[in-house]
């Protein structure tokens, strides 16, 4: 089980900063959507560059012109690169051969899908890597989450690693491990928190123990 920290409301200047003070504690950065809009596909090279020895995933929410934009994250350094969902199977296929080619990886996000068992499995049939279910930040300002989504994929998944993001924080992690998925994406639980180096590590903790246990 893998822990992924979620940098979506930062510069690069403040990723380089969270990064340095939390990398012992985790094994994979996300550069949030949000970065990646608003400092490009920089934020990846520059992170990857700093921390050679952790994965860097692009959360480019790819929807379309996959295979493309998974080539070029891919240059950028990204060793996961994000597609969503709810794209076109096209879509998914060509971002899944791109990959390959690439030597990368490749994390379906199920935002917005309403029938996440369906095309969980559809998915899972395409050799994506990862499955991921998410709750946005809209979502959580209404007080959901993807608890109960992880079980529905974890019941019909039989290949490809699953996920869960969206508002996960160590009160709320046991949980989610509860359902062992393989990766977990914190991101306000350890970004917006004043001892993040604290934070990761007790997060980071809990995963050992689930890991263990399992």
């Amino acid at each position: 089980m893998e822990l992924q920290l979620a940098l979506d409301l930062v510069n690069i200047p403040e990723a380089k900063e969270i990064v340095a003070e939390v990398q012992e504690h985790i094994d994979i950065v996300e550069i949030g959507t949000p970065v990646v809009k608003i400092e490009g596909l920089r934020a990846v090279k520059e992170i990857k560059e700093a921390f050679p020895h952790l994965q860097v995933l692009a959360d480019t929410k790819t929807m379309d012109a996959a295979g493309y934009e998974v080539l070029k994250a891919s240059e950028a350094g990204a060793d996961i690169v994000t597609i969503l969902g709810v794209a076109e199977d096209a879509s998914i296929k060509g971002a899944v051969e791109e990959a390959k080619k690439q030597g990368k990886k490749i994390l379906v996000d199920l935002i917005a899908v309403k029938d996440i068992k369906t095309r969980a499995k559809e998915l899972d049939a395409f050799g994506v890597d990862y499955i991921c279910v998410h709750t946005g930040y809209d979502l959580q300002a209404e007080g959901k989450n993807s608890f109960k989504d992880l079980e529905i994929i974890k019941s019909v998944v039989k290949n490809a690693k699953t996920a869960i993001a969206g508002g996960i924080k160590l009160e709320t992690l046991p949980e989610v491990l509860k359902s062992q998925p393989d990766l977990v994406i914190v991101g306000g639980g350890i970004a917006n928190k004043d001892d993040k180096k604290g934070a990761a590590a007790a997060i980071q903790n809990l995963i050992k123990e689930a890991t263990v246990a399992k």
